[in-house]
């Protein structure tokens, strides 16, 4: 078993920030490892795993990274996977806001999913700083079995390895928090102050297969609610704003409407579209490959004149008050007598 240092009076406060994760290069035997362990997680892709795994080492593992390696190519910066240098500028200026509310309270650390940092350095980084409480921040506004319980399933299988388990709170989700909403209207306000108004906001989500809704998984409700939130925050009609869902994967059958689909129709109508992603705590591939160059070309090519691409919200200052508002909520019923409700 992995020791835990023992409790002491100054100990301070863990907070785990997890997103899904990025492979270490863009090549295809890095993708190939990175999105065999996603791939194969029973809670990503819940087919009998008798059936699936046979389907995911034959035919998508020894083709898929390959193409998608030029796609990584296209987004990959000097310091590397634009998610993974996002996550760790968002981890470096959350720890120092606490630190300024709180100071000594909280440690900050980051984990993936998938790939590195592991989960298990990023609660092995807090043991070592002495903390027997922990709150568990999933980077995922909208909670979906599939990234959010995946995930915090993934921390109890980790802590698993440890004697001395801290006591643990977990933020299940945040698509409606007035933070949030307040940090994504404030985002395409900037962004349309600089840019122009355009003529239609696309609010897309990353999809999900249709069966996981249809067993009671609460993303599409979440989706929606975010949405009309912000449509409301920003004062739009109806008419001037929709949702979709992005990144559908496989044959099954997914949310609708899609995003590609809705691209196409909207280039008959307007000439300009501009995208958010709400659902993306940090650009990665899906918003700047998918949407920014993708997107852009399918809603030129179906007429439209341009797609403008709002950026997630990343470590913008209202971003990171809105995650340590969340840690702040959090942490806010200790009875132990420490300063962490300070930090909102």
């Amino acid at each position: 078993m992995l020791r835990m240092n023992p409790a002491s009076r100054n100990a301070p406060h863990g907070v785990l920030l997890i997103n899904l994760g990025t492979p270490g290069a863009p090549r295809a035997s890095a993708i190939r490892k990175w999105l065999g362990q996603f791939l194969a997680d029973p809670r990503v892709v819940e087919l009998p795993r008798w059936l699936w795994l046979p389907i995911l080492y034959l035919f998508i593992l020894p083709f898929r990274p390959g193409r998608l390696a030029a796609k990584y190519r296209s987004i990959w910066g000097e310091q590397g996977s634009p998610l993974l240098v996002i996550s760790q500028q968002q981890q470096a200026q959350l720890q120092a806001q606490l630190d300024q509310a709180a100071p000594g309270i909280f440690r900050v650390s980051l984990g993936m999913r998938y790939g590195e940092p592991t989960l298990q350095d990023a609660l092995m980084e807090l043991s070592e700083a002495g903390a027997e409480q922990l709150t568990v921040l999933p980077l995922y506004p909208q909670y979906s079995s599939t990234t959010t319980a995946s995930s915090i399933e993934a921390v109890v299988d980790t802590l698993r390895q440890f004697r001395n388990i801290p006591a643990i709170r977990t933020i299940k989700d945040y698509h409606q928090h007035p933070r949030y909403i307040e940090a994504l209207a404030q985002s395409v306000a900037r962004f349309r102050e600089a840019h122009g108004p355009g003529d239609h906001l696309l609010m897309s989500f990353h999809g999900l297969p249709q069966r996981n809704a249809d067993l009671g998984d609460p993303y599409p409700d979440q989706c929606e609610t975010t949405a009309r939130l912000l449509a409301d925050s920003l004062g739009l009609a109806d008419d001037e704003w929709s949702l979709s869902y992005q990144s559908r994967f496989g044959k099954a059958r997914w949310l609708e409407p899609a995003t590609e689909p809705r691209l196409k129709i909207l280039a008959q109508s307007v000439k300009v579209v501009d995208v958010i992603c709400p659902g993306f705590a940090a650009d990665c591939l899906e918003t700047l490959e998918e949407i920014n160059i993708g997107g852009r070309e399918l809603f030129r090519s179906a007429g439209g004149a341009d797609l403008r691409y709002i950026p997630a919200l990343n470590a913008n200052p209202a971003h990171i008050d809105c995650l340590a508002a969340l840690v702040a909520d959090s942490t806010s019923a200790r009875s132990n007598g420490e300063q962490s409700g300070a930090v909102a």
